[in-house]
This record gives structure tokens, C-alpha cells and sequence, in this order.
């Protein structure tokens, strides 16, 4: 028997692909005709358009097309749909104005798209869009989202800036719980706005058929076939069978190429008037003022503790900064992920939280790697690491005090979780962190004139959004199921098609284990496809690491429907009833005996049927399936860091990071790994250098890398890494999902510690030098 693929560290199949330059991304494709496409965007963050004057622009004889949002109007293109409706306090529909893809009478945000000036080459079109002049009529700019109620109304149909106030949870008993509790600890802070930057920018390329009457997009998506559903139903008005989106490699996504941008329905319109290929390429600069940005949420939390410290009660309130328009899942990240997940890993009996999503004039802001679940993950380990020091008590046990250890749990906002561990990952977290000698580190520190300090975070997730008939019955517009397809070949070899995106998880090697595993077969004999609505089933993408265990449950289901029918032509070859034929990995065998057929042996005679039950069974061998799960996936783990802070320049040093994480079954240590490692940068970059900021007149002041600070590899120090497992229970492969985690638990981890180290209850992040500097030097 041949060593189980699950859990190998197998290196990945794409990455010779990539590393040769093999690689096909979105700007790589030249289609005959091609044209290029340069937006005309909005220098100023709020104003009426009083005219545009493009005669310049049109008189230079390589430009084909100049199109306003009044074209757009007339040729009646929808406004940009938001895909998840939340209901208010009042019962009441959230706000959602317009969102036209080209700006009408008004512009909203910095960088809104005004018009396109479509041309034979990029740089024609450049210096086409230069020629173009808008008169504006500046108005007054709401840019903080604790201002926003009040401030000048941004759209008509938000008079107040609001888009919905939502809460969850028992108001009541939350306030009675308070009210008699011996210990309160309180925290107001802000959690930093972030812009997303994958290294490839956002890219559209569209050309249309008057033959077929059909149009094919390429596009940066994390998700084609809902990319296609978005433009085609609700924008566009076209037949969803006359458009082919292709997401070809994608280079990172982060959850800012979940949307259907503007830029992808002007594109893909355009290229019918002008019958010929459009093509739309980000700049850097672009992409910080176009891309949906992340978190921005103004909070005060509150926890109410008795006196041994168990916890009794949460009370939470947020203002979520929406931006300018609502981008596709905007609405669901400071709701349904976000305040779901304010349980955390514990007991707290009663919670109450209430949104309050306002529009701004900035970029739109949507999911960003962890999309709510950070939010929350700070919210919980920012007040429990401060009432543990409140209370002087050990945060470690504290946490342990009020650890869920009973499964399944259902928590007061709404999640059950299914099973976990949390005190073993905090065992083993603290162990690999040598928790035990801080003390005689923070001394060595003291004596170097450094502060040391040390932080915990104790996170859980919510992956795998399920399932559809409870996410519709709270507001999701589209299902959260998804597809997978297996068609085995003549000679036994296998072609998979998933509904899943991969924008550098592994997905061609994780997959593939999967597969070759339970079909016995090498693993470069199983090619996995996805990413082109004409190829693949139907899917909804990659996001909340969602791909394996939802994505990977698919295509197991698709694998069992291909052995169940295996097993019948085995017993045919091997003349025996199919309740006596076993299979495992690869082989079928009628029990008790010697008498087998391979995997390959079924194949051929699938498709070469000379000795086949045809009286019974079609010849082939291909098989579909669609997977609805029956609940979220919950990952969830411990991270210990510790800093160093200078006391001379307050700058601070990431010294060592411990992250143990239970994902449930691992299929791949190395990906998950890399996965864990990627998610961690993020969240230290939120915590010390990330921080997206907007002067008071809605300028980006961060616009560029000169301001924006992205970590670097001296930013980081190396991490230890581990895993505990409690598996999934309601999915065959056991697993939960890795993507998002590092991003989720890093950052308060990393304020945890800084914090430590300062003796206060809290700073702002990013925790720049300059801030931990300020700090330490106010006065008391």
C-alpha cells in the first residue's frame, strides 16, 4: 500500500510554471485588435460634475471612443449591485444608492471613474485622458466615520449617511449583566483601515463576438462565475450564457478581487461598440484610490467580569466605514463576520453589539484578508488581555478560566461551534514561545535599554460561509455552495474542474492530493482547471478559506459518485456482486480474495466497453457534484509575541512569534504553512506600519509606497509555527480551512505585547515608532 497523500509535504505543481515565467496573467493576453483603455478619475473627493469637455481628446486620430457615465445612462447600464441586503434595528432595508460605473452629475470618492478614453495604445490613451477637462463644483467632504452622521449628505438616498444600524443580541440582559458586575474593563479604539496591494494590480480585458453574439472577459477575479452573475443579471441585462469570464493565473487577491469593479463593466460594454478588444490595466497608483480597501471600524467595547474573573457579559458598538458606495459583500463584513465572532474561544453567556455602517467619501471598503474576523478577533483579545492586567491576573489564565471545553457550543451570537481544542493549542503555544523565561528575557532587555513585552491572542474563525438557506435568510443575494467536477480519461488519468480560484493558495497541488489519494493514482496524473465559466461547472470562488473545505468537499463528493459507479464495473469484470467488491485507494477487490482490478483497469473499460454491463451503465466515466454545507468551519489558535521597544526612538521589534493553529486535517504542512507565514506579515504590517490615511478634505495622503508602509522581511522575524487537530465534523475531509488566520490573530497579539512592554492600556495602530515614542512620553 502506497504512503497517504494527505498531510504530505508535497512542493507545489504551479510553482515551476511561475518561477520559469510560465505564468499567464490577466495583461499577458493580446487579442488581434487589441485597444486600450485609460479612466479619467476624480482629483477631488466630493463635487458636481458641471461639465466635461472632451473635444481634445477626440480630435487625436488614434482615439476610437470617449465615453461619460451620460453614455452609459442612455445605453441603460445598471448601477453596481451589493450582494448581501442587512435588515436594520427597525426592520427596515439598508440604504443603497446608485453605483454607477462611470460617475453621474457627482463624484463621491478620490479617484472615482469620470470617463474612458479607449485608444490604440495605452500611452494614447494616457495622454487622451490628460486632454480631458472637468469643471467640478467642490463640496464639503465627510472623510472620519464618527462624523459621518450629520455631515453633509453624500448620497440622496442616505440623507444621514447611514446605511443601516444594525445590532445582535440581548440589549437587556446585557446592561443587567453589567450592572452587577464586580470588575468592567473598557477600550475606544479604532481598527486602522487598510489598502490591500497584491503584488499583480487589477486587470480587465473584454472583446466581443457579433458572430456568437457573446462576449468573453478577462479579469483579475477571485471568483469568475460570480463576477459573470453580478454584470450579466444586474448591470448589463445580458444573457448570462453570451459571456465567458476567464480568470487566468491571479496574482494574489486578499479579498480586493472578490468585486465586480467598474472598470470591468465599462470594459466588457465598450468592447461592443467598438467591436473590438478592450483592454484595462491598473497602475499602483490606481489601485490605491480604486481597489475596495479593509476594516476601518471605530469601536468601544466593554467586558464585565465577576470577581475571579469569568467572564459575564460583551457589550460592543462600531461605526464600519463603508466608503463612498457599497462594493459587493460590504455590507456582511461589520455584521454577519464580524460580530458573530465576538464570543471568540469563550464562555461570555451574554453579548450585545450594534453597527452602525455610515458612508464616506473615500474608497469603498469590503472584505480584506480575515474580513471581520480581525476586527472581532481584536475587539475580544484587546479587552481580555486588559482586564487580565486590570485585575492582576495571569493573561494565560484568564484565558483558560473562560475557555469553551464542551463541543458542539452554541455561542449567544448565533454560531455553534462544532469542536475545537483551545487549551491545547494554548498549551503548546506557550511551551514553543518559552513563555517561562520572559522573565529573565524582559531583565536582558532592561539591561540593554530595551522594553520587552509579551502579548497572547487566542482567535477563532468562522470559514466556509454556510449554509445557503441560512445566509439568504440574512440577507445573502447569491448561494454559498459550490461545484466540483472529476472526468477521468481513457488511460486513467484525471482532468478536475472546481469552482474554487486560486490566487496563490496551492489549489493545484492541494486538490490534487486529494484526488490522487483516493483514486490511487500519481499526483501529476490529476491537472486541476479552474477559473473560465465555459470550462468549469458553475463555483462562487475563493474567500473566508472557504476552497478546501467547501471547494475540496465537492469534488470529494464528485470522487465518491465516481467509485460508486467503479464498483459496478469491477464487479462486472471481476464476476462478482458489487456488495462484495472493496475499494481503497486505487484498487478494487472482491473481499476476501485475491481478485482485483486497478483504478486504471475501470477507466479503460469505462471507455473502451467490450466487456461492460451496457444493460446497466453508460460507458464513461465522469462525474459532477455540488456541496452546501451544513455549517461554518471554525479554525481557531493561540499566538504568543514579544517585542522590544526602543527607549530612545519608541521603535519596536518583532523579536519571536509562536503560532500554534488547529485547521483541522491538514492536507498540505508546506502550504498551510506558507499560508500561515503570509497571514502573519499582514497582521504584524497592520499592527506596526500599515495605516491608510485621508486629510480632511478626502485626499489620500498614503497614496503611494512612499507613504504606505508595507512590512518588510526585517519586519518580521522568523516564526514558529505548529498544529493541533480537532477535525471538522461535518465535512468528509475533516478540514476547516488556513488562508485568513495569521491576519485574524496577529494583530492583537502584537498590540498585546506592545502594550505590555509600555505599561498602558492602549495605543493606536500602526504602532510606528512615532506613536510608541508619543506614548511613552505623555505626561500621567
Amino acid at each position: 500500500m502506497t504512503a497517504s497523500l494527505i498531510g504530505a509535504r508535497i512542493q507545489r505543481k504551479e510553482d515551476y510554471r511561475f518561477l520559469t515565467g510560465a505564468g499567464m496573467y490577466t495583461d499577458d493576453v493580446a487579442l488581434p485588435g487589441q485597444t486600450y483603455a485609460a479612466f479619467v478619475r476624480s482629483p477631488h473627493a466630493h463635487a458636481t460634475i458641471k461639465k466635461i469637455s472632451m473635444d481634445q481628446a477626440k480630435k487625436s486620430s488614434a482615439v476610437l471612443a470617449v465615453y461619460t457615465g451620460a453614455d452609459l445612462a442612455a445605453a441603460k447600464v445598471g448601477g453596481l449591485p451589493c450582494g448581501w441586503l442587512i435588515t436594520d434595528v427597525k426592520g427596515q432595508p439598508m440604504k443603497e444608492p446608485p453605483y454607477p460605473p462611470l460617475a453621474q452629475g457627482k463624484v463621491r470618492h478620490v479617484g472615482e471613474r469620470v470617463a474612458v478614453v479607449i485608444a490604440e495604445s495605452l500611452a494614447q490613451a494616457r495622454d487622451a485622458a490628460e486632454l480631458i477637462e472637468v469643471d467640478y463644483e467642490v463640496l464639503p467632504a465627510v472623510v472620519d466615520p464618527a462624523r459621518a452622521k450629520g455631515a453633509p449628505p453624500i448620497h440622496e438616498a442616505a440623507p444621514d449617511n447611514t446605511c443601516y444600524v444594525w445590532a445582535l443580541g440581548d440589549k437587556a440582559a446585557v446592561d443587567r449583566a453589567f450592572d452587577g458586575a464586580a470588575h468592567v474593563t473598557k477600550l475606544d479604539f479604532v481598527n486602522n483601515r487598510l489598502i490591500p496591494n497584491a503584488i499583480e494590480p487589477r486587470s480587465a480585458n473584454a472583446t466581443y463576438s457579433r458572430a456568437e453574439a457573446g462576449y468573453t472577459l478577462y479579469v483579475t477575479s477571485q471568483n469568475p462565475h460570480v463576477e459573470r452573475l453580478l454584470m450579466t443579471a444586474f448591470v448589463l441585462g445580458l444573457p448570462e450564457n453570451k459571456v465567458r469570464v476567464v480568470a487566468p493565473d491571479v496574482g494574489g487577491g486578499f479579498g480586493s478581487k472578490i468585486y465586480l469593479y467598474p472598470e470591468d463593466v465599462v470594459v466588457t460594454w465598450a468592447a461592443k461598440q467598438l467591436n473590438r478588444p478592450v483592454k484595462w490595466t491598473a497602475e499602483r497608483t490606481e489601485s490605491f484610490v480604486s481597489d475596495a480597501h479593509g476594516r476601518d471600524h471605530v469601536t468601544t467595547a466593554e467586558l464585565a467580569l465577576d470577581r475571579d474573573g469569568k467572564f459575564l457579559a460583551m457589550r460592543v458598538r462600531t461605526t464600519a466605514n463603508l466608503g463612498a458606495y457599497l462594493s459587493t459583500f460590504a455590507s456582511c463584513i461589520p455584521t454577519i463576520l464580524y460580530a458573530t465572532l465576538l464570543a471568540g474561544q469563550y464562555t461570555t453567556p451574554l453579548i450585545y453589539c450594534e453597527v452602525t455602517a455610515v458612508f464616506t467619501n473615500t474608497t469603498p471598503v469590503d472584505a480584506y484578508r480575515g474580513a471581520g474576523r480581525p476586527e472581532a478577533t481584536y475587539v475580544v483579545e484587546r479587552l481580555v488581555e486588559t482586564a487580565a492586567r486590570e485585575m492582576k491576573m495571569d493573561p494565560a489564565g484568564i484565558r483558560r478560566k473562560n475557555f469553551i471545553r464542551k463541543f458542539p457550543y452554541q455561542t449567544p451570537v448565533a454560531l455553534c461551534y462544532d469542536t475545537g481544542d483551545y487549551e491545547a493549542t494554548l498549551d503548546a503555544v506557550m511551551k514553543m514561545a518559552d513563555v517561562a523565561g520572559f522573565k529573565r528575557r524582559k531583565e536582558e532587555s532592561l539591561r540593554q535599554g530595551k522594553l520587552r513585552g509579551l502579548g497572547y491572542a487566542c482567535y477563532i474563525e468562522a470559514c466556509g460561509i454556510a449554509p445557503s438557506n441560512v445566509a439568504g435568510s440574512l440577507g445573502a443575494r447569491a448561494g454559498l455552495f459550490e461545484a466540483g467536477e472529476i472526468r477521468v480519461h481513457p488511460t486513467g488519468t484525471v482532468t478536475v474542474f472546481t469552482g474554487s480560484h486560486s490566487h496563490g493558495q496551492g489549489h493545484e497541488t492541494t486538490f490534487a492530493q486529494v484526488v490522487a489519494d483516493r483514486l490511487g493514482l500519481p499526483i501529476e496524473n490529476v491537472d486541476i482547471v479552474h477559473g473560465d465559466t465555459s470550462k468549469v461547472l458553475f463555483g462562487m470562488g475563493t474567500y473566508g478559506s472557504r476552497s478546501i473545505a467547501v471547494g475540496g468537499t465537492a469534488i470529494v463528493k464528485a470522487l465518491d459518485k465516481i467509485i460508486a459507479k467503479g464498483r459496478k464495473i469491477a464487479a462486472h469484470l471481476l464476476e462478482a456482486s458489487e456488495a462484495d467488491i472493496e475499494y481503497d485507494r486505487g484498487v478494487f477487490r472482491v473481499a476476501g480474495t485475491d481478485k482485483q482490478k486497478s483504478f486504471g483497469e475501470v477507466a479503460f473499460a469505462a471507455y473502451v466497453p467490450h466487456n461492460y454491463p451496457l444493460d446497466k451503465l453508460e460507458p464513461g466515466l465522469n462525474e459532477n457534484a455540488f456541496y452546501d454545507p451544513t455549517n461554518f468551519t471554525f479554525p481557531a489558535g493561540s499566538y504568543v509575541c514579544e517585542v522590544e521597544v526602543d527607549r530612545d526612538t519608541g521603535a519596536t521589534q518583532v523579536v519571536a512569534f509562536a503560532a500554534v493553529d488547529d485547521f483541522g486535517k491538514v492536507i498540505n504542512p508546506m502550504i498551510v504553512e506558507g499560508q500561515v507565514h503570509g497571514g502573519l506579515a499582514q497582521g504584524i504590517g497592520q499592527a506596526l506600519t500599515e495605516g491608510c490615511r485621508y486629510d480632511n478634505t478626502g485626499q489620500l495622503v498614503t497614496g503611494s509606497f512612499s507613504d504606505y508602509a508595507i512590512p518588510r522581511a526585517g519586519d518580521v522575524p522568523l516564526f514558529k509555527l505548529d498544529t493541533r487537530e480537532t477535525r471538522c465534523t461535518h465535512n468528509p475531509l475533516g478540514v476547516k480551512g488556513c488562508g485568513e488566520a495569521g491576519a485574524i490573530g496577529a494583530p492583537a497579539a502584537v498590540m498585546n505585547a506592545i502594550t505590555d512592554a509600555l505599561g498602558v492600556r492602549d495605543i493606536p495602530m500602526p504602532a510606528t515608532a512615532q506613536t510608541v515614542w508619543r506614548s511613552m512620553h505623555k505626561p500621567a
